[in-house]
């Protein structure tokens, strides 16, 4: 309740995106989910402390396509921003009393461990709702904290394989296709930061604190909630598609068609319309309510059609006729398209040790305005003594606690951001 009014106040004094500020956060989360959730909650001005390994986080030492930015990992830059480190060896007596002391005066936890993990280390749900009974606890897993798959390794690629999605995309004889991102993963982090924002608000009604279970395999269901949906209630899913149908319910057209010299994205449009102004005498013998039924059939004669002008050609053609159409873009044509650049999604800023970087921001604006970014992603360790002393921690205390291995501090300072365009 105390820290939820300091954010109305703060609000009442200027206009800002900093609605979290006043939510104190611990973070002991690693890769991507868990990562991803946290910094949905530090960019909404949170104050996130990341606790990890005395060595670093996983994504420290990782970065897809080898991608590092002056020895700094990309994969660690993209979601870890706005917090601060907290290196220490959670396995000792003194790490406990730490994070003990630090539980008191937390609102949110966030942990996506392996089940059982943080019970055996001492800092599950029920104890540390022991020391602080209105705490927000939010458990980010592959398969739930419980059932038949609790030890199975959960990460997206998995998930997308058992949860279904990887039978969804692709044509007929395909293998089955994976999605080429990690979708399951950034869904699992924006659904585990609603649950925890969620929380809050029970919270600042009822003085409760509540347990928030986020799974992946659930994120990737949801995901496909409109296409399961039909599954259940019809008992059947359509088969794949020959041609360009890029879903297994849709009417047909609904895909990317090939041109004379190119791809284009077609979606919905009666087939009556599209007969009358392709001059289509072959389309012109089916109606709307074959485009579900004979779909295939429509699809081939599209496809075809397609085939016979250049993308440039449809793309004035459809404009013309208000037929939906996209072009297909590779990553070279996203960031330079102008809605992309409208919506500020993309922004480049100065890291002390990556120097320039560019990723993408915070996807929701506020009064108007995207969220701007507070603090680099912190060094392992770099604000260790800080946080301490916040919490009454002497200067004699903190050197023993370094002395002896179980925090790690790094020198570095952390400027705020140079430029963030």
């Amino acid at each position: 309740m105390k820290h939820l009014q300091v954010i109305r106040k703060g609000l009442h004094k200027k206009k800002r995106t900093m609605m979290l500020q006043g939510i104190k956060v611990l973070s002991f989360t690693h890769f991507m989910q868990g990562p991803s959730a946290v910094q949905m909650l530090a960019d909404l001005g949170a104050d996130v402390i990341k606790v990890e390994r005395r060595e670093g986080a996983y994504e420290r030492f990782w970065s897809g396509m080898d991608t590092y930015k002056n020895n700094v990992s990309v994969f660690f830059l993209l979601a870890n921003r706005n917090q601060k480190s907290l290196a220490i060896d959670l396995r000792t007596e003194e790490a406990k009393e730490i994070i003990y002391k630090l539980v008191k005066d937390t609102d949110v936890v966030v942990e996506n461990y392996r089940p059982g993990v943080m019970d055996r280390l001492g800092f599950g749900y029920e104890k540390l709702k022991e020391i602080n009974p209105k705490l927000i606890y939010c458990s980010c897993s592959g398969y739930g904290l419980d059932g038949p798959y609790v030890k199975k390794p959960g990460q997206d690629l998995l998930i997308q394989s058992l949860s279904g999605l990887m039978s969804l995309s692709g044509r007929r004889n395909d293998p089955p296709t994976p999605v080429g991102t990690a979708v399951v993963d950034q869904h699992g982090a924006v659904l585990a930061a609603f649950g925890v924002v969620s929380a809050l608000f029970n919270r600042e009604r009822t003085g409760e604190g509540c347990k928030v279970e986020n799974s992946l395999l659930n994120a990737a269901l949801d995901l496909q909630s409109e296409s399961l949906a039909y599954y259940l209630n019809k008992g059947e899913i359509w088969d794949r598609s020959d041609t360009g149908l890029a879903s297994r319910f849709h009417q047909s057209p609904y895909g990317v068609y090939k041109t004379k010299d190119g791809y284009l994205t077609v979606s919905n449009t009666p087939v009556e319309k599209l007969a009358d102004i392709l001059q289509s005498e072959t389309l012109s013998h089916y109606t709307s309510k074959d485009q579900m039924i004979k779909r295939d059939e429509i699809d081939k004669i599209f496809s075809d059609i397609m085939k016979t002008r250049t993308t440039t050609e449809w793309e004035e053609f459809f404009t013309i006729h208000e037929v939906w159409y996209a072009r297909v873009n590779d990553y070279k044509a996203v960031v330079e398209d102008e809605q992309v650049k409208w919506n500020e999604i993309i922004f480049t800023y100065n890291h002390p040790d990556a120097g320039e970087i560019k990723l993408v921001n915070h996807p929701i604006h506020y009064n108007g305005k995207a969220v701007k970014q507070r603090l680099h992603q912190p060094a392992i360790g770099e604000q260790s003594v800080e946080i301490l002393k916040q919490y009454g921690y002497s200067d004699a205390a903190i050197k023993e606690l370094i002395e002896k291995g179980i925090i790690v501090s790094s020198e570095r300072k952390a400027d705020e951001p140079k430029d963030q365009a």
